[in-house]
């Protein structure tokens, strides 16, 4: 290594977040690494192993939020699926992408993936522990829009399940 600097990763942050923030500060690194080669006072270091992880890269397959899940890391997937592959989860025939999400504390309430209600601020969706609370979502088609502009056009009513990917053909539903 050359140059390092440490940025926390936000609650707020999702993948998309952290890449720009990320690209800012290699950028400037870049350029301090470059004036110090110009003045011969570059000094390479090891990368420690302590914290070192192989990342796969995503796949579409793993967005398909588990509504059994925990609350808290339903909403970490959704963060880190944004810009892609996008959390997502059927309503009846059809995919929802969930672009923004947060979690709220307690026990299951319901079944998981039933949705416990639909309001401007949020669907809310039991969960195996707490509830997922989504703000912004996209349905085929559409764009991105706020839970207050998503229901204005789509229905959704409290009581409806939520569910995962659909069966695979030839698989049993």
């Amino acid at each position: 290594m050359l140059r390092a600097e440490a940025t926390p990763i936000l609650p707020e942050d999702s993948t998309a977040t952290l890449t720009a923030r990320l690209a800012a500060i290699g950028a400037r690194l870049i350029v301090d690494v470059l004036h110090a080669a110009a003045a011969g006072g570059l000094r390479a270091h090891a990368q420690p192993a302590d914290g070192a992880t192989y990342a796969h890269k995503l796949d579409k397959r793993e967005a398909w939020l588990d509504f059994g899940s925990n609350a808290g890391a339903l909403a970490r997937q959704v963060r880190a699926f944004d810009p892609f592959p996008v959390a997502c989860a059927r309503c009846g025939d059809a995919i929802l992408k969930f672009w923004r999400a947060h979690d709220m504390p307690g026990p299951a309430v319901a079944a998981p993936g039933t949705v416990l209600a639909a309001a401007a601020d949020g669907l809310r969706i039991a969960c195996g522990l707490g509830t997922l609370v989504v703000t912004e979502l996209q349905r085929p088609g559409s764009r991105r829009m706020s839970a207050a502009e998503f229901l204005a056009g789509t229905p959704v009513r409290a009581g409806e399940v939520l569910a995962g990917p659909p069966p695979a053909a030839g698989a049993p539903a």
